[in-house]
């Protein structure tokens, strides 16, 4: 099963999930179709249980930080943890926590962030939103920043900056009165930084955490 896994993983990893296939897994284990039926039923099966692999070092690196007082600073080094992980390998953000009743890695990576929630004065309503809160953060930012860059980008014609120079210059041009808030922020999207957009997500939601658990 392990040696599944990691050649299914490696297969994610360069093309994504329509580049696993049952047939180009078997090829890469040297081995025929049928014999990948032994480890899983199908692929959705597949596709669960190569994600929830990948989650192991994922889980291990959680496990190993060293805690703090805070647990408001514990849950953002995870979080950062968990994006960079998804940055990574955007794929995993289809899969987490999909299936935990096989993805136990996933699942505990889960417990973890709700366990220092614990040490917060919240009701299970509010550490349970809490908990959804900042892997929506997390995963919904990841994926952004793993999106496939535009055809543009792909041939060269322009690079990153370029492109959004160029989004900005289309809502500089928009009507201000239909379009207040785009014309508010144009200049902070102009070239704008995705990490420290992410972190900004970030700290508004554990801010707002901090200020309902009375921390």
């Amino acid at each position: 099963m392990e040696s599944v896994l990691a050649e299914a993983v490696a297969l994610l990893d360069e093309a994504g999930a329509q580049a696993l296939t049952f047939r180009a897994l078997a090829q890469r284990l040297g081995g025929g179709v049928a014999s990948i039926y032994w480890y899983v039923a199908n692929k959705d099966e597949l596709l669960d249980r190569a994600a929830d692999h990948a989650m192991a070092p994922v889980l291990a690196d959680v496990e190993k930080l060293p805690g703090s007082d805070d647990p408001i600073d514990d849950l953002r080094v995870m979080a950062v943890t968990l994006f960079d992980a998804i940055v990574r390998r955007p794929w995993l953000s289809s899969y987490f926590m999909r299936n935990t009743s096989i993805q136990t890695n996933t699942l505990g990576l889960y417990e973890r962030l709700g366990r220092e929630t614990l040490r917060l004065d919240l009701t299970a309503a509010q550490r349970f939103h809490a908990v959804s809160a900042i892997v929506g953060v997390v995963v919904g930012s990841a994926v952004d920043l793993g999106q496939e860059p535009t055809q543009e980008m792909i041939d060269g014609a322009v690079d990153r900056d370029e492109y959004l120079h160029a989004v900005a210059d289309d809502w500089r041009a928009l009507d201000p009165q239909e379009f207040p808030f785009v014309h508010q922020i144009v200049d902070e999207f102009d070239g704008h930084d995705d990490i420290d957009q992410f972190r900004s997500a970030l700290e508004l939601t554990l801010a707002g955490l901090r200020l309902q658990a009375g921390a």
